[in-house]
């Protein structure tokens, strides 16, 4: 018995082996073309994030390098810095490129920075939280500004639930208080101590706008004079 099992597992063996060797001579062009496929793409893999990494290398020098010329004052090299980077940078550092141009226009030109920040709000390609963010930038740039309307009605869009509701609920109330709306500034604050999401050091903040409002208003009376005081008199 142990003897026929032995021989029908060398049978098996045999007929396996004869098989595999069909299947070699009649794939082995095909299989070594896979092998060749897979080691390529495997090291043209490793190629492209080798290259990635080294981009993304370079790439944070350089932002680094634009953002000291910008501490330094240096504004056209700067400028020169984050347009290169805009250009040819990887992805993201494009885009930290775009968004840090736009603040260093600000700084020398509001309304020419407000404007890069609109650009980058019209931006289909980016994320709606990075859209809301220049839109929230460009609405503080213009607060201050002579026509401040348009301003105000991006920070009422973005305070309707936004990941920037907090700061835009803030900048309206604040706009209300300088208009002497103590009304319509209460109601922005209310809304910011109602959210349970509201960061910890605007409801300190708030604290202090609520005691603003409900001071209401002051009333600055004109002082009158006083009556002149009668000369002395006169002794001979």
């Amino acid at each position: 018995m142990a003897e026929n099992n032995e021989f029908l597992r060398e049978v098996d063996e045999d007929y396996r082996r004869d098989r595999i060797l069909q299947i070699w001579k009649r794939y082995s062009g095909v299989i070594i073309a896979l092998a060749v496929l897979v080691v390529a793409g495997v090291a043209g893999w490793r190629y492209w994030q080798n290259q990635q990494r080294v981009a993304a290398e370079t790439a944070s020098v350089q932002f680094d390098d634009a953002n000291r010329l910008a501490r330094d004052g240096k504004v056209t090299d700067a400028d020169k810095a984050f347009d290169a980077l805009e250009a040819q940078g990887p992805a993201g550092y494009r885009l930290l490129a775009r968004f840090r141009a736009a603040a260093e226009t600000s700084k020398r030109d509001p309304a020419a920075g407000a404007a890069e920040f609109d650009t980058l709000a019209g931006d289909t390609g980016l994320g709606d939280g990075l859209r809301d963010l220049a839109r929230l930038r460009a609405a503080l740039l213009r607060l201050d500004g002579p026509n401040p309307d348009p301003a105000l009605a991006n920070l009422q869009g973005l305070a309707a639930g936004t990941p920037f509701r907090h700061t835009a609920r803030e900048m309206l109330g604040l706009a209300a208080l300088k208009k002497g709306d103590y009304e319509e500034a209460g109601r922005w604050f209310d809304q910011i101590v109602a959210d349970p999401d509201t960061p910890r050091n605007l409801r300190e903040r708030i604290e202090v706008y609520a005691a603003i409002v409900a001071g209401g208003p002051v009333t600055v009376t004109e002082a009158k004079p006083e009556p002149a005081a009668p000369p002395p008199p006169i002794t001979r």
